[in-house]
């Protein structure tokens, strides 16, 4: 079984009538996976085929779709293995001079 006969049978499974560039779906997930991280690539292919449903895609409008998230993911400046900027600790100052014995705190 070669991937098209794949795409065809699970066409059939899930009751879509649908036609697939499988091209254009794969090259969007290698980029995905290449410039985002690995598990970006079926979140991305998934998400296009959302936003195809969504709007009652024609073929030129998923290329489109395909486009606008092929550039995302090829201008995308995080690295996979790089920290999140919103879970990044800001340096804590030193106010190890500073008696703190009356402070207050809520629990």
């Amino acid at each position: 079984m070669n991937l098209h006969d794949w795409i065809d049978e699970l066409s059939d499974v899930l009751d879509v009538e649908t036609e697939v560039d499988e091209g254009l779906v794969l090259d969007l997930a290698r980029t995905a996976a290449q410039n985002v991280q690995k598990t970006a690539a079926p979140i991305t292919a998934y998400l296009l085929g959302v936003a195809a449903g969504a709007y009652d895609a024609n073929p030129e409008q998923v290329e489109k779709f395909a486009a606008r998230a092929q550039q995302l993911a090829e201008s995308w400046d995080r690295p996979a293995d790089a920290p999140d900027p919103d879970d990044v600790d800001d340096e804590v100052p030193d106010d190890s001079s500073v008696d703190h014995s009356s402070d207050a705190y809520e629990d």
